[in-house]
């Protein structure tokens, strides 16, 4: 029988910890090629809105989801069916908007872990959406903050951010009048807007400093200006087939310089200390994350495990119930 888990019962499952785990083993597994990701494709939808979908499939887990997911009218409906690989059952299909906020944070977080610096204190935050909550929940997680910046456009949104995630993490988190404030300074940076023009420039950015850009994913966005993507001592990302199809902060600095995509690094290939991240305290380090399938596999499989386990979510009785 497939398992039905919906929004609700997947926040009361899925935390922050689990979801750096989860991101953590199933990067060392891709790294060995345990487990394979499709990138992303896309639909355009009449009005333009569009239809995204992706998979991933861990053959030493024995697991297989895909993320689909539609943008629509200014809305966004996420769905990850979960197959179990040996017997083809559709195990379960879990609503997945806060698990791929979760997910997403969750890999920014592990990004940090390798790459930002030990003493990293100041975090800025460029966005003040519900995707930039758990981008500073899973930094915090990884790095021990002394202090935050936000930036975002509305001043009552930053204001709230601030106000709310100083409460939730016990940080100083100060809303800023623009990226500029915020980022000048800072160890650890990261970007999750909607933006299709820069908001963080070169020009801001401090020696030895970690930026996470995850906000952009198609060709022509981008949060980063061609100065602070030249400025990277290393990249990372999270699949590089991917990003040279959407990745817009890359495909726009490297300007169809081939050269260009010789030094990427995987972050998969990092984690599993295949390749060197950080070498110094001084390089500045760019993580360009434009999200991945083995993240949803991997986040869904734990919450699918656990909603099992405490007798969550409701069975459909696909192909007269014989899974």
């Amino acid at each position: 029988m497939t398992l039905h888990i919906n929004e609700a019962e997947v926040r009361a499952t899925l935390t922050m910890s689990m979801a750096l785990e989860a991101v953590e083993e199933i990067s060392r597994k891709q790294s060995t090629g345990e487990v394979v990701v499709h990138p992303r494709r896309r639909f355009e939808l009449p009005g333009g809105g569009f239809f995204h979908y992706m998979a991933a499939a861990d053959y030493a887990g024995g697991h297989i989801a895909m993320k689909q997911y539609t943008y629509s009218r200014g809305k966004v409906r996420f769905l990850v069916p979960l197959y179990a690989m040996q017997t083809g059952e559709l195990l379960a299909m879990i609503e997945a908007d806060y698990m791929g906020q979760l997910r997403t944070g969750a890999a920014t977080g592990v990004a940090t872990k390798y790459l930002a610096r030990q003493d990293a204190r100041i975090a800025a935050v460029i966005g003040s959406g519900g995707q930039a909550r758990t981008q500073l929940e899973a930094i915090a997680a990884v790095r021990k903050l002394d202090a935050v910046r936000v930036y975002g456009r509305n001043q009552e949104r930053r204001e709230k951010f601030a106000s709310e995630m100083s409460a939730r993490l016990h940080l100083e988190i100060a809303p800023v009048a623009t990226s500029a404030e915020a980022v000048r300074g800072a160890d650890i940076v990261v970007t999750a807007t909607t933006t299709s023009q820069p908001v963080v420039f070169g020009a801001d950015l401090a020696h030895g400093v970690h930026i996470n850009a995850i906000g952009a994913n198609h060709a022509n966005k981008r949060e980063l200006d061609e100065e602070a993507v030249a400025s990277a001592d290393v990249i990372v990302v999270d699949s590089i087939e991917q990003s040279r199809q959407e990745a817009g902060d890359l495909i726009i600095a490297f300007k169809g310089d081939e050269a260009c995509w010789t030094g990427v690094k995987r972050l998969s290939e990092v984690v599993a200390g295949k390749v060197p991240g950080r070498s110094s305290d001084s390089e500045l380090t760019l993580f360009k994350s434009n999200g991945i399938a083995s993240w949803d596999l991997a986040v869904a499989t734990k919450v699918y495990a656990l909603a099992k386990e405490r007798g969550l979510g409701r069975t459909l009785p696909f192909w007269n119930g014989e899974g």
